[in-house]
């Protein structure tokens, strides 16, 4: 029995299985960043953040000097000035790329935090060049085809924000005033070069309503915020799973249909990162309607069956992105903001627990691709498909089961702080 009763994985057992993750991610040579990724999304950057995460919770000097080699391969990549690449995941790639998730920005986010952890000049030296170089590559409306969060303007506004250049992040949400379409819900944006409207957290509206409302707040900008609600608001009026429950396509008209399932339910594309928006909202305006819509999407997610693999692709992947994860952080910020209890959060560390390869060498995951052969994909030691989100998630977990702080030792550029309830 653990707290409240309740059953499921020890404190100690989630801590030693996270361990066991971390010890992988090293031995593989992944901490240090020896990999050609050095991004957010799954390389160098986002692992980083997960030994910093590790540093903090176990006060072991290991991590810390793992982050620090890291780092130091990051600011050695920023040096390059983009001419060996480096990134992956669809953008012009690594260090060309100034998105907050493949590019630029992020690796920013990664060596801020190590200098404000471990008190690095280099790679604060080296995270404002960063910056000074994403800056130096903006046209004046963007900085490449996607106009969204992973890849564009809204993320790379929150990695900006988030790594202390407030300039920077305003230049970057600045050009969605000018470019929101209407609709008969609000308002949205045309975030790719085809004619699909995505409208979720990575890559579509309720990305782009996240860092207009952190930014304008930020700035003082009332402007930003009223279009943060507006966007918000065509999103709200897409529902279909209402009044109880909230789900919302992932696009339309759809995009790439045979590739893309119509409804979602992580971080990415599904309720898990659309009541994300919903905390950041009711957060920044004090008003409760924001909290009942992140109400609805819990709601949902918790009645859709996941963790279990309903059905081929339904729910394949561990990961931060758009796994089991990404759908713990949301459980974990519940349970410290409204006291939520933690039996789903154990059926979803359970869950990772009983699909962990672990062996001398560590523990790793492997995601599952249905129209593939063989359909075992590689493990990945990154934060989107691998170690580095599952990690980080999995200390937090710990933490908040032995009663020690829930918070994050770096917050991430868009998951709003959970701040614990008046007791």
């Amino acid at each position: 029995m653990t707290e409240g009763g309740e059953l499921g994985m020890p404190s100690e057992d989630v801590e030693t299985l996270a361990a066991g993750a971390l010890d992988w991610m090293i031995g593989a040579g992944a901490a240090a960043g020896e990999a050609a990724d050095h991004s957010l999304y799954g390389g160098g950057a986002g692992i980083v953040l997960a030994l910093l995460e590790a540093q903090h919770h176990f006060g072991a000097d290991r991590y810390g000097d793992a982050a620090r080699r890291g780092a130091a391969v990051l600011a050695a990549s920023v040096e390059k000035g983009g001419e060996d690449g480096g990134g992956s995941g669809g953008g012009s790639g690594g260090e060309q790329d100034c998105s907050l998730y493949f590019g630029l920005t992020g690796t920013a986010v990664a060596l801020r935090a190590v200098h404000a952890r471990l008190g690095d000049p280099a790679a604060d030296r080296a995270a404002t060049r960063a910056l000074d170089r994403v800056r130096s590559r903006f046209d004046g409306w963007r900085w490449g085809p996607m106009f969204e969060l992973l890849f564009g303007n809204a993320g790379i506004a929150l990695g900006a924000l988030h790594a202390g250049d407030l300039d920077l992040a305003v230049l970057a949400v600045q050009p969605y005033l000018a470019t929101a379409d209407p609709t008969d819900g609000g308002v949205n944006w045309a975030v790719r070069p085809s004619p699909a409207r995505s409208h979720h957290l990575a890559h579509g509206t309720l990305g782009i309503v996240y860092a207009l409302a952190a930014v304008g707040v930020a700035a003082g900008r009332d402007d930003l915020i009223a279009l943060a609600r507006q966007g918000a608001a065509d999103v709200v009026s897409r529902d279909e799973a209402g009044p109880a429950g909230f789900l919302v396509p992932h696009s339309d008209p759809p995009h790439r249909p045979d590739l893309i399932e119509r409804y979602s339910y992580g971080w990415c594309n599904g309720p898990a990162g659309d009541a994300q928006v919903f905390r950041l909202l009711g957060a920044l305006t004090g008003d409760p309607a924001w909290s009942v819509l992140a109400d609805r999407c819990w709601h949902t997610v918790t009645g859709s069956g996941l963790p279990r693999r309903v059905r081929p692709g339904f729910w394949d992947n561990n990961g931060r992105c758009c796994g089991t994860a990404g759908v713990l952080a949301l459980a974990c910020d519940r349970h410290v903001e409204q006291g939520e209890p933690l039996g789903f959060a154990r059926v979803l560390v359970d869950d990772l627990s009983s699909r962990a390869s672990v062996d001398a060498a560590g523990v790793r995951w492997s995601n599952h691709e249905h129209r593939a052969t063989p359909s075992t994909l590689e493990p990945h030691a990154g934060w989107a498909m691998g170690n580095a989100g599952i990690v980080r998630e999995l200390l937090r977990f710990a933490r908040i089961t032995s009663g020690a702080d829930p918070a994050y030792a770096v917050p991430w550029p868009d998951h709003p702080q959970a701040t614990p309830r008046s007791r």
